[in-house]
């Protein structure tokens, strides 16, 4: 039996099944001893992401477009260019929205979700009992390449912002501050669906990544991590490094693919919004837009 995968919308007010891109496939993959195989062999390699991104760069990957907007009810009414404008499939997927359509909470004490997804938080970090999957444990140093990190954010707590293809792609800061060096940590590229994340949680350690840690006056230092994942054919950074970002700032934007941004707060700084804590504590991810307060600064 394979389980659907469901999420809490609060804007209906319902549990919803997600609708997969590629679940054949990923199943296949992930779920299946002959695709684990294919997995280990190709998928997993980080030229196969490469030639799946570049295949999204041809003039051909155009006529993709207008199936998937059809196929996943995308509101063009947000786009903030013609769909028409578009001349490959990755121009359309790390689209522009308008500023209207994705307005940043105004409140001095909000901290805002970095990415339209899937959300989901574990408040303290030194009790993780569910991660998509029971009985897997949770290794923060391998995740932040860094013993001392890894030591400083153990009782912190983590939003995962989890990217679907269909979902805006331009990913963005939470809260002001300064923001320092980029660091990469490289990896892997496999999916980091919970189709695949039920099986292995160490996906998140074991991928290609991004981290960046923004300095805020009332918070301290605040870790987000951009997370590479199968067929994102690069991260895009845009934001300058060693310089100071407002609240809401683009930060960069993926390409092809389904990712996840993780943000790492301290101890007890932020009051989280209950329906996100009461949702995570089911297992359930719950979907917000960009802009939107995940809650405010304690």
């Amino acid at each position: 039996m394979n389980p659907d995968i469901r999420f809490w919308n609060p804007y209906l007010s319902v549990y919803e099944t997600e609708k997969i891109y590629g679940e054949k496939w990923l199943r296949f993959s992930y779920e299946n001893i002959l695709g684990r195989i294919g997995l280990w062999g190709m998928v997993k390699r980080p030229w196969f992401s490469k030639w799946y991104g570049n295949k999204m760069d041809t003039p051909e990957s155009r006529s993709k477009i207008c199936p998937f907007i059809e196929k996943y009810e995308l509101n063009t009414d947000e786009f903030l260019d013609k769909t028409a404008s578009y001349e490959t499939f990755n121009q359309f997927f790390f689209r522009k929205l308008k500023p209207q359509a994705r307005p940043v909470h105004p409140s001095q004490a909000s901290v805002v979700f970095p990415a339209d997804g899937r959300h989901l938080i574990l408040p303290n970090l030194s009790k993780v009992s569910q991660v998509y999957a029971k009985g897997q444990g949770f290794d923060l140093s391998r995740l932040l390449g860094s013993e001392n990190l890894g030591n400083t954010f153990r009782e912190g707590s983590m939003v995962i912002s989890r990217l679907c293809p269909v979902d805006y792609h331009r990913f963005h800061f939470s809260l002001s501050g300064k923001v320092g060096d980029n660091k990469l940590i490289n990896g892997s590229l496999l999916s980091v669906n919970p189709i695949a994340l039920r099986k292995r949680l160490s996906i998140f350690w074991e991928n290609k990544r991004y981290l960046s840690i923004v300095e805020n006056e009332q918070v301290g230092k605040v870790v987000q991590l951009l997370i590479g994942a199968t067929c994102v054919g690069s991260v895009h950074i845009t934001a300058n490094e060693n310089s100071f970002v407002e609240k809401g700032d683009e930060f960069g934007y993926f390409s092809f693919g389904g990712s996840c941004v993780m943000t790492i707060f301290p101890k007890n700084c932020i009051n989280f919004r209950e329906d996100l804590l009461e949702q995570s504590a089911k297992g359930y991810e719950t979907y917000f837009r960009f802009g939107e307060a995940m809650g405010y600064i304690a």
